[in-house]
């Protein structure tokens, strides 16, 4: 029997002997079925309560509104209107579930009327204008939090606000520096959460010496903190310092992971590194880690690049995983740009059985590109004819560039 279910029949044998409750063990009991997720059970341990006469306690109330904002979030409306008493938990608890169910105007009426509010209020709104792409509104908040001398964040807050934002390009890079400036001047110590994101940051906006720096600050470091420094180095082409940095991971006894090896075999492919990319495709192994299909990917691009085609057609031979279209396009722009017109012919019609036509038009356009290269004007024909019968459009170009 699941533990859930054990402390549920644990309650009612209370019960049926007649043992008197507590409140206690009415919460840990309305804790377990919280995780259950069941209608049904959450409203017999309403009633049950009710009839307990545990309804009017204020922590009982909130566990059992946290269950409905689970389970119903009408069924807690209804109750948090009801309860005759409310604590910052409870509010908190109906900012979160306004916020899961799309309302976030509702959840910031919610946030207006408390009267007493803590830091895990402002993390709740917050969170929940990112969660919904408010993000000015988010951020203008999140300021306010940090200038405000009545309630400070911290690291729990921090740390959800960085997550909740890191891939917003320069949007996040501005809740960075903030975070960043906020942290020197009360002199916090950058722990691994924070300071792993704030490196990854900083890296994918390729501010590398800000990266840099956090990463030094750092008074712990594990495989996710390397890992986003060696990445970023690595995708703005540094690529002899990730690799630097990978051999400092390894005397600092820093195990990598499948992440950390994707990072190297792209810095190698970013620079040309054919031996370097080949030990390190091996190494994967020698850690106990298995071959992923990124890492088949960057090894096709790194040979495919150095005009090994039939060593990039052999690592797609061997692979574990479906060929997907990213691979089979690195190799045939490989094969053009290589002029290896027969080594592309040999597997063009494998890739038309594989690709969708809905979505991976770009391919099509390069089999054209490739017969017409070579002259065969009836095959080039062809494919242009399938793109019209399967009605193939190439995605336009698109940027998420904000003003």
């Amino acid at each position: 029997m699941p533990p859930p279910y054990k402390a549920l029949d644990l309650y009612f044998q209370m019960h049926r002997r007649s043992i008197p409750f507590d409140s206690f063990s009415v919460l840990f009991t309305l804790k377990s079925c919280t995780r259950l997720q069941s209608l049904i059970i959450i409203r017999h341990m309403h009633s049950h309560i009710i009839k307990l006469g545990f309804i009017t306690h204020v922590y009982v109330a909130t566990s059992l509104l946290h269950a409905y904002v689970v389970t119903s979030f009408s069924n807690a409306c209804l109750l948090f209107d009801e309860m005759p008493e409310r604590n910052t938990i409870t509010w908190n608890t109906m900012i979160t579930g306004y916020s899961r169910s799309g309302n976030i105007n509702k959840a910031r009426a919610i946030f207006e009327e408390m009267t007493l509010r803590d830091v895990t209020s402002l993390s709740a709104i917050i969170k929940a204008y990112f969660d919904h792409g408010y993000w000015g509104k988010g951020l203008s908040l999140f300021r306010e939090m940090i200038s405000s001398a009545e309630i400070k964040p911290d690291l729990v807050t921090v740390g959800t606000v960085l997550s909740s934002c890191v891939n917003l390009g320069a949007l996040a890079l501005l809740v960075g520096k903030s975070v960043h400036g906020f942290t020197v001047k009360n002199g916090w110590e950058l722990n691994v959460q924070i300071g792993t994101i704030l490196v990854d940051l900083y890296a994918k906006c390729g501010y590398m010496k800000n990266a840099f720096r956090v990463f030094d600050l750092m008074q712990e470091r594990n495989v996710m903190s390397w890992t986003a420094l060696i990445c970023g180095a690595a995708q703005h082409g540094f690529s002899q310092e990730a690799l630097i940095l990978f051999k400092m991971m390894q005397k600092t006894n820093v195990r990598p992971n499948e992440l950390t090896f994707t990072g190297i075999l792209n810095a190698c492919t970013l620079s040309g590194m054919v031996e370097e990319g080949r030990k390190y495709f091996k190494m994967i192994e020698e850690y106990g880690l298995e071959h992923r299909i990124q890492h088949y990917g960057c090894m096709v691009d790194l040979l495919g690049k150095a005009g090994l085609l039939e060593e990039a057609y052999e690592v797609i031979k061997t692979m574990k995983f479906k060929t997907n279209v990213v691979i089979w396009g690195s190799f045939l722009s490989a094969c053009k740009e290589h002029k290896q017109f027969d080594m592309a012919e040999s597997v063009i019609e494998q890739i038309l059985s594989a690709i969708d036509p809905e979505n991976d038009g770009g391919i099509y356009a390069l089999i054209c590109d490739l017969y017409a290269l070579n002259e065969k004007w009836d095959d080039a024909e062809r494919v242009r004819k399938l793109m019209l019968d399967q009605n193939v459009r190439k995605a336009r170009g698109s940027s998420f560039i904000r003003s």
